[in-house]
């Protein structure tokens, strides 16, 4: 993706992450890269002075990217489960850093170890309960590939922590682009 078109998703997140918390209706958006017309996932990360505020997203994307990005941004900053007490405050904005991860497909894989840590992040599927991290997961905790995957089925799926040795379990990795303000 160009500068331009990775300019205009940060401009976009940033102004629905400010209509959000401040009670203002989604500003209009009229995307000028075909880029952002081209149905993605993505995820929306928000973090205050390097704290987490939310963080959310989809990875079947009927939608053209720049539409998910806009419901991302505003579902991060009012719907992440982990903050339902402690939502995003009009103050916090000023030091408000935005993160877009834009998805490639998913790609099941038989083997659950193999993926590169740091490059792809990973999606586990058992029945109903799933659970996702991002690449850049890896790269915060240093975790191994293995606790990487015990991390996602106990912490982000609610399964048993080695479920994702588990046949039934589904496991599918997927690269980012990722998009950050400076």
């Amino acid at each position: 993706m160009d500068e331009m078109a990775r300019s205009e998703l940060l401009a976009l997140a940033r102004q629905t992450v400010t209509a959000t918390v401040t009670g203002q209706p989604r500003p209009p958006f009229q995307a000028r890269h075909p880029e952002l017309q081209e149905p993605r996932g993505a995820f929306v990360t928000l973090r205050t002075e390097g704290r987490l505020r939310g963080c959310i997203g989809c990875f079947e994307a009927s939608q053209p990217l720049h539409e998910v990005v806009a419901e991302m941004a505003e579902s991060s900053a009012l719907r992440d489960p982990r903050f339902i007490l402690d939502r995003l405050r009009p103050e916090e904005l000023e030091d408000l850093t935005i993160e877009i991860s834009v998805l490639s497909p998913l790609q099941k894989i038989d083997d659950p170890l193999d993926f590169e840590l740091g490059r792809h992040g990973i999606y586990l599927e058992r029945g109903v309960a799933s659970g996702c991290f991002l690449p850049q997961v890896a790269e915060e905790t240093g975790w191994s590939k293995e606790e990487f995957l015990t991390q996602c089925a106990s912490g982000k799926a609610g399964l048993a922590p080695d479920a994702w040795k588990d046949p039934d379990t589904e496991v599918f990795r997927f690269t980012c682009e990722i998009i950050t303000e400076e």
